[in-house]
């Protein structure tokens, strides 16, 4: 059967796991794509660099047109990163017919809408199930399995550096430097963590989920988000002491047709599954409506993880089944939708607060006093005794509410802060049943 002639676009860590795939395996991929996967072409930057897998040398170049220009390769795979090189360089792969498979979950959450359009209106697809969550097939999930279902809420944990932070500082009692530099000696954190810590690696591919998910169009400014470079290991206690650990998550919930997104640490009870989940692990916890709840749980990141689901990609072009799955995904997005993104002040949860405030009597009723004005109502309260010789100074005041209107939890905090007994801003994490 003829050939399936692919060229890589990025030879890192990723590229070089497709690689080695597309090299080592070639007889066990053709019987599963019904064809040969045949790798023609790696554009790369430095034709010098040493690199894990050894790519034959007449395979390498440093120019891009060479691919563009090749009528014979019919599939590109984009592996570079970033946004604004990686969407021109799309968009002329497509332009010149070829159909594109990416792991740039950026470039998508970003630029998703005209990728997908100039895809269209060259006959071609574009694959993108390691955009999201390495190793696990959450895209096809969505996109093929749960098809039949009105997805009602996704639930996830889709950043690997931020979990095992999380989990270090739990499990191993650090503090959020302390775990963000063990992090990074193991490889699980970059040089600069920005974009994992602070929340946009997740609500990047949050909004992908979504646009899947609920068919509607999610501009990144629509989804808040909130990262953990500011928890603090007390808050990890007094989550532990309460039952909870706090996670990073990336929420999606439909209802009354609207939808309400964000990313943000929040608290969950210690025997959920998704509180379980350790280390630089992945999972996405999504319901249906005929379906009801599902779990998936995988290595999030990595070479080998993230090469898999590109490389299951490529087999999917091969036999065509991207393709339909392409054409499914346009009809959702083609046709209107009810749907509506709800104000993030409008959503409600339960949440936690932490005060620093005087140890003396009347404060509790205070706050108490000041959260009523706010029809907020407290579930519960821990403060600890302090030592006699220590009353009169200050201490931590923890606060579980009962459900609440999150632009009236947010007055409230606010109000707090102005109360002559409380002596730092206030702490808060929205609570996860």
């Amino acid at each position: 059967m003829e050939p399936l002639n692919i060229a890589l676009i990025g030879c890192g860590t990723v590229g070089g796991g497709v690689a080695k795939l597309l090299l080592k395996q070639p007889e066990r991929l053709a019987a599963r794509a019904g064809r040969p996967l045949v790798l023609r072409r790696v554009v790369v930057r430095d034709l010098d660099k040493q690199r894990a897998i050894a790519v034959p040398r007449e395979l390498l170049t440093t120019d891009l047109q060479q691919v563009i220009d090749d009528p014979s390769i019919q599939v590109a795979v984009e592996l570079v990163g970033g946004v604004d090189w990686a969407r021109q360089a799309v968009l002329e792969l497509l332009a010149a017919g070829k159909d594109v498979v990416t792991a740039n979950k950026a470039l998508l959450a970003q630029h998703g809408a005209e990728v997908f359009d100039a895809a269209r209106r060259h006959g071609r697809a574009v694959a993108f199930e390691a955009s999201v969550a390495g190793g696990i097939p959450i895209i096809a999930a969505l996109a093929q399995s749960l098809a039949a279902n009105q997805i009602l809420a996704i639930q996830g944990i889709l950043n690997g550096t931020s979990n095992f932070i999380l989990t270090s500082m739990t499990e191993g009692n650090k503090g959020y430097a302390d775990a963000l530099a063990e992090a990074q000696r193991r490889g699980y954190a970059e040089a600069d963590p920005t974009l994992d810590v602070n929340g946009a690696d997740a609500a990047h591919k949050l909004a992908i989920l979504a646009q899947i998910a609920f068919g509607v169009a999610v501009p990144m400014s629509a989804i808040e988000c909130r990262g953990i470079a500011d928890v603090d290991a007390l808050d990890i206690r007094f989550a532990g002491e309460l039952g909870y650990v706090i996670k990073l998550l990336a929420e999606a919930f439909l209802s009354d047709d609207q939808l309400a997104l964000h990313v943000s640490p929040v608290l969950l009870r210690r025997a959920t599954p998704l509180a379980q989940v350790r280390g630089a692990y992945n999972a996405i916890s999504v319901v249906g409506d005929a379906v009801g709840d599902t779990l998936y749980y995988g290595q999030g990141a990595g070479q080998m993880p993230t090469a898999s689901a590109v490389t299951a990609d490529i087999i999917d072009l091969a036999v065509g089944r991207s393709q339909r799955t392409f054409q499914t995904l346009r009809l959702w997005n083609d046709n209107g939708t009810r749907t509506r993104l709800r104000p993030p002040d409008a959503v409600r949860t339960r949440f936690y607060l932490r005060l620093l405030v005087d140890d003396r009597p009347g404060v509790l009723a205070d706050v108490a006093r000041l959260l009523a004005q706010h029809q907020i109502s407290i579930a519960s309260v821990i403060q600890h005794e302090t030592p006699d010789e220590t009353e009169g100074t200050r201490v931590q005041l923890v606060i579980m509410t009962h459900t609440a209107a999150t632009g009236a939890f947010r007055s409230a905090a606010a109000d707090m802060e102005r109360l002559g007994c409380v002596a730092a801003p206030a702490v808060y994490y929205p609570v996860g049943d």
